[in-house]
């Protein structure tokens, strides 16, 4: 994520997204999810031993 506080308003346009490109997210959200054989889905064995690389962290209250 990134601080706008301190940017000028140039720089907050040039990380914006341009109309074009939001149209294009919005189509790609419409569409299907397709699994083929470089990125299968994922079964249900390997869901259960799937680990998260960054688990979340505790929140300082619980950490004592």
């Amino acid at each position: 994520m990134v601080n706008t506080i301190n940017m000028s308003e140039e720089m907050k346009k040039e990380l914006a997204f341009s109309e074009e490109e939001k149209q294009e997210i919005r189509a790609a959200h419409l569409m299907p999810i397709t699994f083929d054989e470089d990125c299968p889905e994922t079964t249900p064995e390997q869901a259960i031993k799937f680990r998260r690389v960054n688990p979340p962290r505790k929140p300082e209250a619980l950490r004592a």
